[in-house]
């Protein structure tokens, strides 16, 4: 008789479908939510009478994009949303529950995730130099036109405004807004330098190299 030797069991094949989120990335998508929460204590700023509060969140937004990069910055602003819809008020002047999300500025709250991963797109392309001037463009481009392009024309919607009186007065949130673009930069660029690999460096879409095809 010969011994056989029965053959090992395969190992189990690694689960496909689900996105497994590292403790790491979710204790920076936490801390970054509860930062553009805490930014919310100052309270709000009503001008000119708008229904769209003036507020330091924003500031909170394109940090958690230029610091933690497109996805996880993004997801830090859906979790401070979500955190909000189940009724805790992280919004500016203590507002929050399901309310906020059929008011005037809903579209501005939307435009915040939407901005957060441009904002960290456009910042993966610039690192590792990450000079200020582009920076501030980029910034700019997330933090600022990618909220208003989606918070203007919801905002004109619920309440009825001509969307160009709508564009018009969103002329009142700019200084603030240039502002937040100027810090968000200085302290990104700080971050990055003493804490390098934050955000993975990625290429220019028209700077990858074509891939041909192997016969």
């Amino acid at each position: 008789m010969t011994d056989t030797q029965t053959p090992a069991a395969p190992a189990p094949a690694p689960e496909r479908g689900r996105a497994r989120i590292p403790a790491r990335d979710l204790a920076q998508i936490a801390v970054f939510a509860a930062l553009i929460a805490a930014l919310g204590l100052p309270g709000a700023l009503y001008l000119g009478g708008t229904a769209v509060p003036i507020t330091f969140q924003t500031l909170g937004v394109m940090l958690a994009g230029a610091i933690l990069g497109a996805r996880k910055g993004s997801l830090a602003v859906l979790l401070l949303l979500a955190l909000v819809a189940a009724g805790l008020p992280l919004l500016s002047g203590g507002r929050g529950g399901l309310s906020v999300f059929v008011g005037p500025s809903v579209g501005y709250l939307i435009g915040w995730v939407l901005g957060a991963f441009v904002v960290g797109w456009f910042t993966a392309r610039l690192l590792p130099r990450y000079r200020v001037l582009p920076a501030l463009g980029a910034t700019a481009l997330g933090g600022i036109v990618a909220i208003y392009l989606v918070g203007v024309p919801v905002f004109a919607a619920i309440t009825g405004t001509p969307l160009g009186v709508a564009i018009a007065g969103s002329a009142l949130f700019l200084p603030g807004d240039i502002l937040k673009v100027v810090v968000t930069v200085l302290v990104a660029k700080g971050v990055h330098r003493a804490w390098p690999g934050l955000i993975e460096p990625r290429p220019w879409p028209w700077r990858r190299q074509a891939v041909t095809p192997t016969a």
